[in-house]
């Protein structure tokens, strides 16, 4: 057997973003006051420096910033563990990014538990469960040669990118929303961009260190039952096989003109192999078409709501009204479509599309 030039150096989560939706228990433990936060940013705004400045809250202490979120939140404060964007008034309350520094240093179960420590420390306790909107999966791999290109990849995704930088790949992107897929140059980004230099400690090299890095947002969390830090745990598993073995796969080329039926290149074999092994995954326990077909009918939904919206518009528009309500909005896109539709060539044209995405065409 031939040994690989490759192998694996880290695999975990480096991102993740999570709602808590939490009620001040009022007692007389200190609580955040929000009129005093809101003063303090304000003159930070208006000072000179703008920068943020440091202050305690319960039993930490974070970095005051002059600014609010572009998601409608007051309040942002931060330290080496979170970032938190909270409100009094909004709903939910806080909206939590765990660091990515903080998830390699302790886990992802252990910052959950150290925030809603922090939050009982300023007499804030859970209303109902976190619902979790991103978590990013990696796997860090010590990869020489770089012996592919965007046309090996097969992908349910429909868009795909690729970044150079003095000639040289950088990074190979697919899909845009839900899902995405990067695979790129880490050694790069970190000194050009992020400059996370302690990965080379973690990692034990400082040079041709690629992550193949997937971006998984909430639709498709909710898809493989995934909103709180239990669930997470329990089901990764299922959904990062979902992900290496159905959405996404790297191809060797071959004579076959189909790209599905292309052999599986060397490293996306091994990365296979191990999340199967890190995560001791039951293969036939993992329904992989139901997600796919959920996660497509999703995105369906959401194309088709934005068109029902123009719909209202224009017929608002037509009928010198100033609203009309989603049902109103489906029955005169209804009548419309009537008016074009042809029994015969639907039913040839939804068989054949049936077929397509039975063999692999989406």
């Amino acid at each position: 057997m031939i040994e690989q030039s490759f192998r694996l150096l880290l695999h975990g989560i480096d991102t993740i973003q999570c709602a808590y939706y939490l009620e001040n228990q009022k007692n007389e433990v200190a609580h955040i006051d929000y009129a005093l936060i809101t003063r303090q940013k304000e003159y930070i705004r208006q000072s000179k420096k703008k920068d943020p400045v440091a202050v305690v809250l319960g039993n930490s202490e974070f970095l005051l910033h002059p600014y609010g979120s572009s998601s409608g939140y007051p309040i942002i404060i931060s330290n080496n563990d979170f970032k938190i964007e909270m409100g009094e008034f909004n709903m939910p309350n806080f909206f939590v990014t765990f660091t990515s520094e903080a998830l390699w240093r302790e886990s992802a179960f252990v910052l959950h538990e150290k925030f809603l420590g922090w939050a009982d420390s300023v007499g804030y306790k859970p209303m109902i469960k976190e619902s979790m909107s991103r978590v990013d999966f990696c796997f860090d791999y010590k990869l020489p040669e770089i012996d592919f290109n965007e046309d090996n990849f097969v992908s349910y995704s429909k868009k795909d990118s690729k970044h150079r930088e003095g000639g040289a790949v950088q990074t190979f992107t697919l899909g845009k929303g839900d899902v995405v897929l990067r695979v790129y140059d880490k050694i790069a980004e970190i000194r050009q961009q992020s400059d996370k230099v302690w990965f080379f400690a973690l990692w034990g090299v400082e040079s041709d260190v690629w992550r193949i890095e997937w971006q998984i947002r909430k639709p498709i969390l909710k898809v493989f039952g995934i909103s709180t830090f239990d669930e997470l745990q329990e089901k990764q598993g299922g959904l990062l096989y979902y992900l290496a073995y159905d959405h996404d796969t790297l191809r060797q080329p071959n004579d076959d003109s189909n790209r599905s039926r292309w052999p599986l290149h060397p490293l996306w074999n091994d990365l296979q192999e191990k999340i199967e092994n890190l995560y001791s995954l039951p293969v036939h326990g993992v329904v992989g078409r139901e997600a796919v077909l959920n996660e497509r009918m999703m995105q369906i939904a959401i194309s088709v709501y934005g068109y029902l919206k123009r719909v209202a518009a224009i017929s608002c528009i037509q009928q010198n009204t100033e609203h009309m309500s989603l049902n109103d909005s489906i029955i005169r896109i209804v009548e419309i479509i009537h008016k074009i539709y042809e029994p015969l060539a639907w039913q040839m044209d939804v068989e054949k599309r049936r077929k397509e995405m039975l063999l692999g065409k989406w």
